[in-house]
Formats: structure tokens, C-alpha cells, sequence
């Protein structure tokens, strides 16, 4: 009796167990739970098209087209044979082992690309056979199109998500694609928009039978959001052309806004080559071109002595801590000696000699001695050069230099403006202001990005504030109202020092160094400049050609285009940055280049530096030398 109790009870208890363990899968799971492991059900995810962009003017710069990847699920491989599939797929057995391991270490339940972005032939041949091998499908994929080949280094290239990246995303599959630079990096969560899903049920063949749950667990794609960007696409395009041959950077800013209106890096490459089968080829040749660098953003990156451009800088400072006013005149002996030796002598080639030279000339003829003699006096004037330095400093910073600007693009370099404590340990506070003279000039430890200084250009335009640069104008044809781009940002300059530098400003392109490179009925205000350029081989110095440099903005009043441009071993900032530089404003301002300045565009267009950028690989001596 007791042993027949007892049988009945465990049987009670397995049957109370069994219909417990029912109720949780079938009931309270039921609702929640994920066919994902369930080798009865497919999924597949409908990708949506990824956000289109445009430039400033509503051109399409970057689109959408269709691509077809086989994507692998190996837990769900049944009856594989090899060497047929293989044949299928024009691969060979080494590299479909190599594939199958990678997506086994990935996730055996988790669908990944085994072959990425067929051609279409090959896609119609092989979706009619793909059902007979188990684990195996085709997935629909949005690629990339650039109807313009332009602005690469803006916006970015997409890549592969890595299994790293997909482990940790409950987003993101691997093989699946996302921005890896510029803007398809920087606004990734706007431009992909959501993937949808849907639930598959398939019979013991591995052929759909319909659709799981008749489709309650399905979602639909979300297209990702359109952008507008505050780049014009015609002056990147026409800048580009001029900086063919080239290296060095452009960045233009409309001075009233912040918006970039240009973003140029030279050299550079067409954004289609990162795009479909060969992507992976032609990426290693451009991301391992150590030489020419076409995917280094020189624009953002390179941090350049920004060389006499910087001399307004001094002025300003030394107008805002009264330590010259417009009426200051000093002596040019063909230079400015700052110590006993004879080499203690910084040369100029203003061509005022012996005579005193004022503000307006000093900018206009780019005058070594006196912004020499305007930054000793700033750092000196409180007997303290550490915080005189310092002083000197927080003006600079207040414009921009020395930090990364907070524009809205994943590269950035802070570039460099030395403090006190910087010369304190490097001289061990035995120092003054001729120690460290060559900052006068924008030489020295003074380093500084193209969009460093095209944006303080724009601040001098503005006569004190400017605006932070960014390049995104519109999601989905609403204006940006983020505050970080539209509040104004005060300089420490007072408003009224600043008509004395733009008067000179004009001026260098009246009678200084950019007269020859005028624009008829466009009064431009710039400033020219020439950066030395040293390399150390074998431990000795080597001073190779000089770096081209130009600031301006244009008009004078209400401008409406500032600029910056660094041609890479270009000489004198007249012969090189100056043309290209009036001839972008002209284009910008308006529309097309005058006949009168055609043989001047066509010169811009024909010059090319490379024998220059060749021989400096080869034999650096040579051209230091002046013997090629």
C-alpha cells in the first residue's frame, strides 16, 4: 500500500513538473521568445537604404545601390557538398574552410556574410540553386555610390564590422557594414537608419514555407535619415583641380555662420574605389601609401608653422596689450638682430630698408623686424617672460589655436602654441623674449592646422568672434539649432583692433605681396606666407623648400568666404597659395573665372610639384643644396 502510495506520488510530481516546464516555454516565454536557435526558422533582416547626402546647394554627393551578399548560418549546414558549392561560388575549398571557421568563431547561430556583394549574373545564377544548401542565403546589402568624385576625406568610406565589434553591438552583425571615417563615421546613427526582420518557418528541405507566426514578430525598415551638408560641392570640386600635382590642404568658412564651405586634402582619391568587390584591395593601397598619403586629411591633421600668416596674430595682441598702437614704427636693417653673435640675425626681405616701417606696411610687405620687435615687447613688458608667454598664449587660444575647434569631424590635430613652463624646463628659466623670437614670425614651436587658420580668418572678418566650424547644415531638410554651433564664440581682442589689420589686410592685396593676384570688382584682404620646412637624415638638418601659405577673406565688408591654404614645398606664399587662393574666391563669389583671369587659372592647373615631392624621397640633399 505505502509502495503504491509512493509510485503515485512520483508520478504526480514528474506530471506537476512537466506541465510546469510546459506552461513557462509555451505561456510565459512564449510571447518573448526568440526563434533565433530554432533551426526551423530563417531569418532575414531587410536593410534599409542609408541616408543620402547632399551639399549646401541640394547636389547629391553621395547614394545608394543594391548589392547581394551569401550569408552563412553554420549550425543550419546539412549535407554540404564542398567542391560543388565551391564551384559555384568561384572559390576554392582552402578559402571556403577559411570562411566557415571565421563565421563558426563568430557565432554558429548567428548569421554572418560568407561572401560579400556578388555581381548581379552571379546573384541570379546562384539564387536559384542556394536552396539545396543548407545554412546558406542571399541577403540584400545598401552600398555606397558617388556620382561626384570629390570630397573623399569628408565624407568617409564605409567598412565591415568586425566580430569584435559585433560580440559587443545588439545592433550590428558582422559583415554588416558601418561609417569608419568623416561624415559616414561622425553621423553613423542618423545616416543607417533600422534594419528590419523577418521570421521565416522552412520544412526538413530548407525551402520557406511561409512566413513564422504569420509574421507577428516581423518589423519594418526605418530609412535613415537624409543629410545636408555646408559644403559647396562645385568650389571643392574646382579646388581639388587646382591642388592636382599638389600636397597641402584647403579649408574655406563662410566667416558669418562657421559652415566649411570646403574641405579640401591634396592628394587625394576618387570615394568609389572604396566601394564594392574591390574595396579591400584598394584600400591597403591607399591606407599603406606612406608617401603620398591620399587618405591622410591634411586639411584636419597636418600641423604646419603657420609662418607670416601668424603675424597678424602678434599685431592683434600687441594692439589689445598696448604695447604698440597703429602709429608704432620700427627700423628694418634688412633684418632684426636679436643677439651678439652674427648669427643671431633674422633676415627680411620686406624691401624697407633703413627706413621706419608702420603697421599697414609691416602686414602688407610682411615685415620680420617689425613683428620681432612687437612680440619682444609682449612678452617682455611685464619683466616676467614665462607669463608674458603665457599672456601671449591665452590670446592665441582664444581664436583657436592649440585646441581641435570641436567641429563635427572624427580627425583633428591641436596643433601647437607653447606656454612659459614649456621654455621654463626647456631653458631652465634662464630665458627671454629674443630666446624664443622665432614665434614673431610663426616659426619656432608655433604649429598650426589649415582649419586653425582659415578659422581665424573668419574671426578676424567677423572683427572678434567666430563661429565653431561644422559641416552639417540640415537632417532631413530641418536646420541644425544645436547651441555649440550657432552661438558665437568672443575672442580676447577688442572689436576696434581689428580695422587696423583688415585695412592691411587689403592693403597686401593693393600694393603688398598679393598685388599681383588681384580679383577686378572682389577687394579680398590676405596675408601671404612662406613656412620653412626642415628634415633630419642621418642626424643632420636639412632645410628643404619652403611651404606656401595664404589667409584671406573677401569681401571687405560683410565677407562672405574666409581661407586657408597650404601648398606643401610650394616657396613664397605669392608664387602658389595666392593665385589659388584669388581664384577660389572669384569662383565662390562669382560663379566662373573672368578671361582676364584664364591664363592665371590655367597656370594654377598646368603646375605640378611632383619632380619636387620625388626628389625629396630620393635624394633630399639635392634640393636643399639647389642642385635640381
Amino acid at each position: 500500500m505505502q509502495r503504491s502510495f509512493l509510485l503515485y506520488l512520483i508520478i504526480t510530481i514528474v506530471g506537476i513538473v512537466f506541465i510546469g516546464r510546459l506552461f513557462q516555454l509555451q505561456i510565459i516565454r512564449g510571447a518573448n521568445y526568440d526563434p533565433i536557435h530554432n533551426s526551423a526558422v530563417k531569418i532575414t533582416y531587410d536593410y534599409p537604404e542609408r541616408g543620402y547626402i547632399y551639399d549646401r546647394n541640394n547636389k547629391l554627393i553621395v547614394a545608394n545601390q543594391l548589392s547581394y551578399d551569401v550569408m552563412i548560418q553554420p549550425n543550419q549546414i546539412k549535407n554540404l557538398d564542398t567542391l560543388e558549392f565551391c564551384s559555384l561560388l568561384k572559390i576554392d575549398k582552402e578559402d571556403f574552410l577559411k570562411r566557415l571557421q571565421k563565421a563558426k568563431n563568430y557565432a554558429t547561430y548567428l548569421p554572418s556574410v560568407f561572401l560579400k556583394q556578388l555581381a548581379k549574373d552571379d546573384f541570379a545564377f546562384l539564387q536559384e540553386k542556394l536552396h539545396k544548401y543548407h545554412g546558406f542565403f542571399i541577403q540584400k546589402r545598401i552600398i555606397r555610390k558617388y556620382p561626384i568624385n570629390a570630397a573623399a576625406n569628408v565624407l568617409g568610406y564605409l567598412g565591415e564590422v568586425n566580430q569584435s565589434l559585433a560580440k559587443k553591438s545588439d545592433y550590428y552583425q558582422a559583415g554588416e557594414l558601418i561609417g569608419k571615417d568623416g561624415i559616414e563615421k561622425q553621423y553613423e546613427h542618423l545616416l543607417r537608419g533600422k534594419k528590419g526582420k523577418k521570421y521565416l518557418q522552412r520544412n526538413n528541405l530548407n525551402k520557406v514555407t511561409g512566413s513564422y507566426k504569420g509574421g507577428q514578430l516581423d518589423t519594418l525598415p526605418t530609412h535613415g535619415k537624409d543629410l545636408t551638408l555646408t559644403l559647396d560641392i562645385d568650389l571643392q570640386v574646382y579646388a581639388q583641380k587646382l591642388m592636382s600635382g599638389k600636397r597641402g590642404g584647403i579649408v574655406a568658412i563662410e566667416p558669418s555662420s562657421g559652415e566649411i564651405l570646403a574641405l579640401v586634402t591634396a592628394p587625394s582619391y576618387d570615394p568609389n574605389l572604396l566601394v564594392g568587390r574591390k574595396r579591400s584591395k584598394n584600400s591597403v593601397l591607399l591606407f599603406n601609401d606612406s608617401i603620398s598619403r591620399p587618405a591622410y586629411d591634411r586639411s584636419l591633421l597636418a600641423a604646419y608653422p603657420p609662418g607670416s600668416p601668424f603675424k597678424m596674430m602678434n599685431a592683434l595682441i600687441g594692439l589689445q596689450e598696448e604695447v604698440i598702437n597703429e602709429q608704432s614704427k620700427f627700423y628694418c636693417h634688412h633684418g632684426y638682430r636679436y643677439g651678439a653673435k652674427s648669427t643671431d640675425f633674422m633676415g627680411c626681405h620686406c624691401g624697407i630698408f633703413s627706413r621706419p616701417v608702420d603697421l599697414t606696411s609691416a602686414i602688407a610687405r610682411s615685415c620680420n623686424s617689425y613683428f620681432s620687435n612687437t612680440y619682444k615687447r609682449i612678452v617682455e613688458h611685464n619683466n616676467n617672460p614665462s607669463e608674458g608667454v603665457d599672456q601671449w598664449h591665452d590670446h592665441a587660444a582664444s581664436f583657436g589655436f592649440g585646441n581641435y575647434l570641436g567641429y563635427d569631424l572624427p580627425a583633428g590635430s591641436p596643433g601647437f602654441i607653447p606656454q612659459g613652463k614649456y621654455y621654463d624646463n626647456s631653458y631652465k628659466y634662464s630665458w627671454n623674449g629674443s630666446t624664443t623670437i622665432s614665434n614673431a614670425i610663426g616659426q619656432g614651436e608655433v604649429l598650426t592646422t589649415p582649419i586653425q587658420l582659415a578659422n581665424f580668418t573668419a574671426a578676424i572678418a567677423n572683427r572678434g568672434f567666430f563661429y565653431t566650424p561644422h559641416i552639417l547644415k540640415k537632417i532631413d531638410q530641418e536646420p541644425i539649432k544645436n547651441p555649440k554651433y550657432t552661438e558665437p564664440h568672443k575672442t580676447s581682442i577688442d572689436k576696434q583692433y581689428f580695422t587696423p589689420v583688415i585695412e592691411a589686410m587689403e592693403e597686401v592685396f593693393k600694393t603688398g605681396t598679393g598685388k599681383y593676384n588681384q580679383v577686378e570688382g572682389i577687394d579680398i584682404c590676405g596675408k601671404t606666407g612662406t613656412s620653412e620646412n626642415f628634415i633630419r637624415r642621418n642626424g643632420v638638418k636639412i632645410q628643404l623648400p619652403d611651404h606656401s601659405i595664404l589667409v584671406a577673406f573677401a569681401p571687405k565688408e560683410n565677407p562672405k568666404i574666409a581661407i586657408a591654404i597650404f601648398v606643401e614645398n610650394g616657396g613664397y606664399g605669392s608664387t602658389i597659395a595666392a593665385p589659388i587662393t584669388s581664384l577660389l574666391i572669384e569662383k565662390y563669389l562669382n560663379g566662373s573665372i573672368s578671361e582676364k583671369d584664364k591664363p592665371r587659372e590655367q597656370r594654377m592647373l598646368d603646375l605640378s610639384l611632383q619632380d619636387i615631392y620625388d626628389q625629396l624621397i630620393q635624394k633630399p640633399q639635392e634640393i636643399a643644396s639647389g642642385t635640381k
